[in-house]
């Protein structure tokens, strides 16, 4: 992950999969919510490690293939705003083929809301 981009992969075992024998779709949008959260931390990214953390506003997501295989999350940050990101991620099949698409909204974050926890990769190695 930098500049704005993210990429991850999965290797799909028996535990991913439906009752069809791929991709469950709940692991793709797993998948893209984390490969475009991680583009939107990557451009705050600091020496201790990962930028703010972001909690996810909304995502729209389309499925167009089976997922099966190894499959490629990229995760892209379109805008951002002091406290908002824009985002899009595909995931492709082991084939090179596009799997499902996805937007995003997501809103940074220095500490969990009522609960007063600093995000650990904010705190500093006093």
């Amino acid at each position: 992950m930098g500049h704005g981009q993210a990429e991850l992969r999965v290797d799909l075992k028996q535990g991913h999969l439906n009752s069809w024998e791929v991709a469950h779709g709940g692991v793709l949008m797993t998948m893209l919510d984390v490969a475009m959260a991680h583009a939107a931390r990557s451009t705050h990214m600091t020496a201790a490690g990962m930028g703010p953390g972001v909690v996810t506003i909304e995502m729209k997501t389309s499925f167009m293939r089976p997922g099966e295989g190894e499959l490629r999350a990229v995760g892209k940050l379109l805008h951002s705003t002091v406290t908002m990101a824009f985002c899009e991620g595909s995931i492709y099949g082991e084939d090179g083929k596009l799997c499902a698409h996805a937007t995003a909204t997501f809103k940074y974050l220095k500490a969990l809301p009522g609960r007063g926890r600093v995000i650990k990769s904010l705190q500093r190695a006093d």
